[in-house]
């Protein structure tokens, strides 16, 4: 039996996930925590197989807990397994949390199948990862990070980051069906993105909205 600790602030989060993984055998709730203090108490308290970050966790507070839960275990105890649903979708994130020490990081657009089977991979020791951060993880030992997608300066802070991840698509020439597969969503929300950002960068065609503009200022995703 695998023992999963829940760590969300939202009430309806931790009630989908606790619905969902004690309706599968082998699988068992050992407590709920809604902060990233509570999360480390519960967990050298309760000592769970896996902790289950929730994606209405906010980002800063996702890297804090895991390096929290690697260091609240007393010394000779093996540190918690820690998987991670998140809602962000910088890669960027995606680094910290790995390198802070996650064994596990899913987009919170995850299949119900797909993190139960996440669940048991990471209580099993290995590690897991969704499909599209594999492809920029492989990228990034290979070549380095990711070019920087051009976006009209002082006007990036009006992307969302599921624009600003449909925008980098576009840069790298794909489809919408393409960016649909890449994204995990449908092809009528591709579409909806690609004209928010058209609009709110100023530009009349995709081919203008990845290129750089006649003003001398270039401009770069951070």
């Amino acid at each position: 039996m695998i023992t999963v600790l829940l760590a969300d602030p939202h009430a309806l989060h931790r009630l989908g996930l606790r619905t969902l993984l004690t309706s599968r055998p082998g699988l068992t709730i050992a407590g709920e925590a809604t902060t990233s203090a509570e999360t480390a108490r519960l967990d050298e308290r309760l000592r769970p197989d896996v902790v289950l970050l929730g994606s209405g966790l906010p980002a800063t507070d996702v890297t804090t807990t895991v390096r929290r839960l690697r260091q609240t275990r007393p010394p000779g105890s093996a540190a918690p397994r820690v998987l991670v649903l998140s809602s962000a979708h910088r890669d960027e994130h995606a680094y910290d949390v790995l390198r802070a020490g996650a064994d596990g990081f899913l987009p919170a657009t995850t299949t119900p199948d797909d993190l139960v089977t996440a669940l048991s991979t990471v209580a099993a020791g290995n590690a897991v990862v969704s499909p599209r951060l594999a492809g920029a993880l492989i990228h990034a030992v290979r070549y380095g990070p990711r070019p920087a997608v051009p976006v009209p300066k002082g006007r990036l802070e009006d992307l969302t980051e599921r624009e600003r991840d449909v925008l980098a698509a576009l840069a790298s020439g794909r489809s919408n069906a393409e960016i649909a597969a890449q994204l995990s969503i449908a092809t009528t929300t591709v579409k909806s993105h690609v004209s928010r950002i058209l609009t709110k960068i100023g530009a009349r065609t995709r081919v203008q909205a990845v290129t750089s503009p006649t003003n001398p200022d270039s401009y770069a995703l951070p």
